[in-house]
Parts: structure tokens; sequence; C-alpha cells
């Protein structure tokens, strides 16, 4: 059982580490299940199969998203990362960067930094170099 491969002693580690050892264990495991099904449901020529395996990845998508709240509501260090990166659309480098430089609001101040000329990617263009001279 992998929730057993703990790297130090049982006795040791606090109810609380093991607790997060175990969601995170929980977690990888549905996340590869979701990889898993995703992968058979796109090599598989049967569109009843196809369904079926689309719907089972689905639910380990669901699995993983709860054990990833559990986490966020146990643990502060998770919660705060959360905080930061999830459901916004600013570049996610250029919010850590924003973020390491201490930036009171990492999200609008990525946003900012990307301005008009974003590029998906996380890349800046130098704008349009016709005209305009």
């Amino acid at each position: 059982m992998s929730s057993e491969s703990l790297h130090v002693p049982r006795e040791v580690l606090s109810a609380e580490a093991r607790m997060l050892h175990y969601a995170i264990t929980s977690l990888k495991e549905e996340l590869d299940a979701a990889d898993w099904y995703r992968q058979r449901a796109d090599d598989t020529e049967e569109a009843a199969l196809k369904r079926i395996l689309l719907h089972n990845m689905r639910e380990e998508m669901e699995h993983a998203a709860m054990l990833i709240e559990w986490i966020r509501r146990h643990n502060a260090d998770f919660a705060g990362h959360l905080q930061t990166y999830l459901f916004t659309d600013a570049p996610i480098v250029g919010i850590e960067q924003a973020a390491e430089a201490g930036a009171a609001d990492p999200r609008g101040a990525a946003r900012d930094a990307a301005g008009a000329d974003a590029v998906p990617g996380g890349g800046v263009t130098i704008g349009s170099l016709k005209g305009g001279r």
C-alpha cells in the first residue's frame, strides 16, 4: 500500500503529518487514475467504452478536487499557495515573480505586468513593427 511508504517511522510523525500524507498520497492516486482513464479513452475505438472511461476519469477528478479542498482546510501553507495561484487568468509565472518581489496583490501585479502585449505562454511582444513611426 503506497500510503505506508513513509520516509520516517510512523511513531515519530504527528497526527497532522500522517493525515496530510494520507491526503497527498490519495491525491496522487486519484490523479494517476484520471490520467490512466483519459489515456485509455483516447486509445479506444469503441464509443460506449470511451464514454464510460471518460465518465470514470471525471469521477477521479472529483475525488482529487475533494482532497485538494481537504488539504486547503487543514494546511495553511497549501491554503496560501492555492489562494495565490488558483482561479485567476493572470500569468502563473508572473504571479510567482510578483509574490517574490513582495507585491501586495501578486495576481493583480502579474496581470498588470503582462499588459496588452501579453502572449499566451507568458511571453511579451514589443508591439507591432508595421507603420506608426
